[in-house]
């Protein structure tokens, strides 16, 4: 029987492996040398499979197709997309079709189906050849992503009612390790480098433009895939991409690319080499309390970290768009609160707070919340019941913003002003590379089960220039020395890559400013849609800023950029929900 309907993946496994040439790294910043999205699932039982005894077939199994006739939807769950897989608990991968994309005939088990894509058939205004493919990366704090392991229309139902098709990759992820495989960076990426080559392929099988990949994911998920669209065919990936046996060239032999179209990333916890400092000149330089209270080396620590990113950020080089030179300078008071990126931020701080009076009405009730996303904690509500109460309420502390009522829009004085009313600092001093490793981020690059690891050099220079200071103070120990980087940075993973190569294969401005060695040896995305809650304590506003300006100076064109007043670490959107934003934001950038 004929079936003018489509579906998703169900993997079927044969043999072949692939080989690929490794290119060479160019320098890493600072002095160093380089040598929400998804449905929920579980995972199986352990089914880790050895380089040794198994190999996977790249080739997609057209025969093997399941189909939801309610949903009109056709799909495949658990295909494994490279050939020489570290654990096929992570590394597969599911696709879900519209129906109207594939033609499909019924096998003698009358369960499957064997399919070819119809390139007429349509859901609005795509066909099956030109559908995008929408991909998930769902990592908060860069850990894995697991796979699919059964199949729910309704996870995936407003993308496929939108002409997508959805693919679930399963990736690894700093969690992931075990005491024989570390699953840290780059793994992450690369295993999500890995789908994207698959897909390429076998685009002669499966409907959808390969020419349309979109990424999308928030905070470690966002990071991921704002790296991953940063690096599309970073030669800093060859070397990993071999060891798991993924898709270099097709069938004919000409190269194939994990380049893709576009990156949605919301609330980007990423460029962690310089997270540190930015973290305590953003934010920091104002805290009195914890681990910057006045006594501790830690609080000294702060100010150091403060005064090291100033430097390190002029040397990015990064104009406005009017062409403006940005770099901070000396102020009277604060570290480095004057000059053109200081007035830069200003700016994006005062459109984001004049944005949201411009797209609400008041009585206006805020909520914030009571704990990171996911974690069931309740925040509080209050209610303003004019613009001049919200005013005067961010203003309890000193004034920091004018309100013109005549034109509804603010003027914000400074920074000072700003981040103590609305984004104090949630993180302790060395909130991204831990002096003793114990943040979340020295398990994104650590070098086994249970060994996290130091990663940043920019921390290390400034723990190095004032260690003999800071070992004045009672609370010093000398295992925060620059010692335990040095130790960290010559240590060299499974491929045999050295700390400086991971970490720069983990920082998108690698890829994206002349400051680094990686410097127009990537494709990066076309297309960037970046969204931050202003609130959120987990990363400096300028993290997103600096991401945004790098892509507007390298020539990227279509670059999205806001951040949202009056929301924190989450899916921020300015109206709407974000889901409905980002199905109408790929409509927007694809081709139909």
């Amino acid at each position: 029987m004929e079936i003018n309907r489509r579906t998703v993946v169900r993997g079927a496994a044969a043999m072949a492996a692939f080989g690929i040439a490794e290119g060479a790294a160019g320098r890493a910043f600072a002095g160093t040398s380089s040598s929400n999205s998804s449905p929920s699932s579980s995972t199986s039982s352990s089914s880790s499979t050895s380089a040794a005894n198994s190999a996977y077939s790249l080739e997609f199994d057209s025969t093997a197709w399941s189909y939801d006739s309610a949903n009109d939807v056709y799909y495949q769950l658990g295909k494994v997309y490279v050939t020489n897989p570290a654990t096929t608990d992570y590394e597969n991968l599911s696709i879900y079709v519209p129906g109207a994309y594939l033609t499909a005939t019924v096998n003698s088990d009358g369960t499957t189906y064997t399919a070819t894509v119809d390139p007429k058939g349509t859901v609005g205004a795509y066909s099956g050849r030109t559908a995008p493919i929408v991909i998930p990366v769902n990592t908060p704090g860069y850990a894995a992503q697991k796979p699919a392991t059964s199949y729910s229309y309704s996870s995936v139902s407003q993308y496929l009612a939108a002409g997508h098709i959805y693919v679930w990759p399963g990736l690894r992820g700093r969690d992931g390790s075990t005491s024989t495989r570390s699953d840290a960076a780059p793994w992450g990426v690369t295993d999500l480098k890995a789908a994207v080559r698959f897909l390429r392929y076998n685009r002669s099988v499966l409907p959808g433009s390969t020419d349309d990949i979109v990424l999308f994911g928030m905070s470690g998920g966002g990071a991921q895939d704002t790296v991953a669209g940063a690096s599309g065919d970073s030669p800093l990936y060859h070397p990993y991409l071999r060891t798991i046996g993924a898709a270099m060239a097709d069938a004919q032999g000409k190269p194939l690319s994990d380049a893709v179209a576009g990156v949605m990333a919301w609330c980007p916890i990423t460029s962690l080499h310089e997270a540190n400092l930015s973290y305590e000149w953003n934010m920091g330089q104002f805290a009195s309390t914890g681990t910057r209270a006045s006594g501790t080396w830690t609080s000294a620590y702060s100010a150091d970290l403060a005064k090291a990113w100033p430097t390190y950020v002029n040397r990015l080089g990064l104009r406005d768009e009017q062409g403006r030179r940005l770099k901070l300078a000396e102020s009277g008071s604060g570290t480095y609160l004057a000059g053109s990126y200081y007035d830069h931020l200003i700016e994006v701080i005062t459109t984001s707070l004049n944005n949201f009076l411009s797209d609400n009405t008041f009585p206006y009730t805020i909520t914030t919340m009571g704990g990171p996303p996911g974690s069931g904690q309740t925040g509080s509500s209050t209610t303003y019941e004019t613009v001049e109460d919200y005013i005067a309420y961010l203003n309890t502390a000193s004034t920091w913003v004018t309100y013109d009522a005549t034109t509804n829009t603010v003027t914000v004085s400074g920074l000072e002003g700003f981040v103590k009313s609305q984004k104090t600092a949630s993180k302790p001093v060395g909130a991204f590379d831990g002096y003793s490793r114990g943040q979340t981020e020295n398990g994104v690059f650590a070098m086994g089960l249970g060994a996290p690891a130091h990663f940043a050099p920019l921390t290390r220079d400034v723990v190095k220039a004032n260690e003999t200071t800071y070992a004045t103070y009672s609370d010093w120990n000398s295992d925060y020395g620059s010692s335990a980087y040095d130790s960290d940075f010559a240590k060299k993973d499974s491929v045999g890559k050295d700390m400086a190569w991971r970490a720069d294969a983990y920082n998108p401005l690698y890829f994206l400013s002349p400051a680094f060695g990686g410097y127009r040896r990537s494709q990066p995305a076309r297309h960037w849609r970046i969204r931050t809650g202003i609130m959120q304590g987990d990363t400096a506003n300028t993290t997103e800023i600096n991401i945004a300006l790098a892509l507007q100076n390298y020539g990227i064109r279509d670059v999205d950029f806001a951040t949202v007043w009056a929301q924190g670490h989450t899916q921020a959107e300015r109206t709407g929900d974000s889901t409905t934003n980002f199905i109408s934001w790929v409509e927007s950038v694809t081709k139909k």
